[in-house]
């Protein structure tokens, strides 16, 4: 199936999520902790659950063929050998909080890694798509070409990361902490918005752990058609998500590289 076909269809998804969860944000809505019981919050809404039941209606309709690997509702098989990969609200904290910082992300997984990759702000109108072709921004600016900035050393770089603390076990915290204190600045909060910003040239490197596929997989495209770099902290491939490093230019991701793969 042609590439165009299935940005168009990404975008219908990626529209379908957008009607139905705008009217939920900045409303006082039920919130339900998925890890009750367990050291971490993990909140999950109504705009999570029908959102991705928008998602896979579409998809289960028109490509019937398709797999579907969902956060809210698990996998789905097909028989295509493709895959659509989705997180209906990445950063559910930050939209609980009436903050900016989520997104919707919808990957195309082929082969086992994903060859499209969409992060959609619903709210802002804000839509980063990527193919192999490049990334691009669409906005009520228009559509622009996402490029990440030259960033030789840690010691020059933007570091964001989702929560210094609550996704690193101890020794995780340790490395983080050694490269927040090399790095120029580090801001805090961003979920998926970070690898939005670090394609538009405005942070260097993303550093996350605990990632689930749904994560990730929609965001790999997105940065390494802007010209950046994802991997593990050990420099390997994260399709499948935990620990990763996501870089703007390739000196500073292994640069950062040697503190964290210790």
């Amino acid at each position: 199936m042609a590439i165009d076909d299935d940005i168009a269809f990404a975008n219908r998804l990626a529209d379908a999520a957008g009607e139905v969860i705008r009217p939920y944000f900045r409303r006082k809505i039920d919130i339900v902790d998925k890890g009750r019981g367990e050291a971490m919050f993990d909140p999950v809404t109504e705009a999570d659950k029908r959102a991705e039941e928008a998602i896979r209606a579409l998809i289960k309709r028109e490509r019937p063929d398709d797999g579907i690997l969902g956060e809210e509702y698990g996998e789905h098989e097909g028989s295509s050998g493709r895959v659509w990969v989705i997180d209906p609200v990445d950063g559910t904290r930050a939209f609980i909080t009436g903050q900016t910082q989520w997104g919707t992300l919808i990957a195309l997984n082929e082969g086992g890694s994903p060859v499209l990759g969409v992060l959609d702000q619903p709210v802002l109108r804000e839509r980063f798509i990527a193919t192999a072709a490049g990334a691009f921004l669409h906005s009520a600016e228009g559509k622009i070409r996402l490029g990440t900035r030259a960033c030789a050393s840690v010691a020059e770089a933007v570091l964001m990361s989702t929560h210094p603390w609550n996704y690193f076990d101890e020794s995780e915290q340790l490395a983080f902490r050694a490269l927040s204190q090399t790095c120029l600045l580090t801001r805090f909060g961003g979920d998926c918005y970070a690898y939005g910003l670090l394609a538009m040239g405005f942070v260097d490197l993303v550093v996350e752990a605990r990632l689930k596929p749904w994560d990730i997989q929609a965001l790999i495209p997105i940065v390494e058609a802007s010209g950046g770099v994802v991997t593990d902290w050990r420099g390997q491939p994260c399709f499948e998500g935990g620990r990763v490093i996501a870089a703007g230019d390739k000196r500073a991701h292994a640069a950062a590289l040697k503190f964290l793969a210790g």
